[in-house]
């Protein structure tokens, strides 16, 4: 569950309760000590510092279903984010189901058109969303191609990841099967949304790496291992993002904040987080007779700027 779902939200009728008119809350406003989320919903300004783009989601559709007179069905990146999916980006939209003779999209809210079918609705902490299935189908259609296989990769990976080396290819292939039947014959996207949902794979652990598996595969190389084990000393497993089996070559996805949250959990500092990774490297390299490349946000940005650094380590396809 997200910070979205626990910072508290503030309705006029609550600020009146303690002192404050609309004198004062324009003042709060002009100061920065609240933030308007919606006409008549705010929140603490303090408390929203650190929010993620899915925590922001979230915080969203609370304060939209907070004054919506009719309970909202919450669609596509919104959706997303309530089912604790990435959304990589940030468009600052509220996202939601409406049938056809609803309005057209309000301020800060994009109506999507669709029917619902008995079992395409669920909710999840009191809001009313799209199911986890339909959820996919939608973004796989009508959304980037990176954003909807890193939502997909995750959706695969919460239903069929179960523990390092185990993958169930069974229930990978059902949720498949699920979000695949929610795209109709006439569906706007339907051959981009098949391609994602097929290509799609839950052993990928983060949109970082989602996205580098796009890049690799417009590059022309072969589908990649993912999550390979490799024996390490003492009996351990080191655990590698790619292997690029057809050019006999390993790649690793470095994310903005790894080595600062790696040291967080375990205890350490980032300089013997670093440390222990460049020995971890040493031993893969020696023991597997591999080249190993590395590469961030910016190496992902298209295929030919990952090209360029794979290129770098004499990497290419074949």
């Amino acid at each position: 569950m997200t910070n979205g779902f626990v910072i508290p939200l503030r309705q006029r009728r609550d600020l009146a309760t303690i002192g404050y008119d609309s004198r004062r809350i324009r003042r709060a406003l002009d100061t920065g000590h609240l933030t308007l989320l919606r006409r008549g919903v705010f929140a603490r300004t303090t408390e929203l510092a650190g929010l993620t783009v899915e925590d922001r989601a979230v915080l969203r559709a609370r304060a939209y279903a907070a004054i919506a007179s009719v309970p909202p069905v919450f669609a596509t990146r919104t959706a997303a984010a309530l089912h604790g999916l990435p959304v990589v980006t940030d468009d600052e939209k509220t996202h939601v189901l409406s049938s056809a003779d609803r309005p057209g999209s309000g301020y800060g809210v994009v109506r999507h058109r669709g029917s619902l079918g008995d079992d395409d609705v669920t909710e999840i902490s009191g809001l009313r969303c799209t199911s986890l299935s339909r959820t996919i189908a939608d973004l796989a259609r009508t959304d980037a191609r990176e954003r909807a296989v890193s939502a997909t990769d995750a959706a695969l990976r919460h239903v069929a990841f179960r523990a390092p080396g185990s993958y169930d290819e069974d229930a990978a292939e059902r949720f498949r099967s699920e979000a695949l039947a929610h795209i109709g014959p006439t569906s706007v996207g339907r051959a981009k949304a098949r391609w994602v949902i097929t290509f799609a794979d839950g052993r990928a652990q983060l949109p970082g790496e989602s996205i580098s598996r796009i890049r690799l595969h417009e590059l022309g190389f072969a589908a990649p291992s993912l999550q390979v084990p490799v024996a390490a000393p003492r009996g351990r497993t080191y655990w590698i993002d790619f292997g690029l089996d057809d050019v006999e070559a390993w790649g690793e996805f470095d994310g903005r904040s790894k080595y600062r949250d790696v040291a967080a959990v375990g205890g350490r500092t980032a300089q013997e987080v670093v440390e222990d990774e460049k020995r971890r490297e040493d031993w893969i390299r020696g023991v597997t007779n591999r080249t190993l490349v590395r590469w961030g946000w910016g190496d992902i940005a298209n295929a030919a700027a990952l090209g360029r650094r794979l290129s770098a380590f004499g990497v290419r396809p074949r």
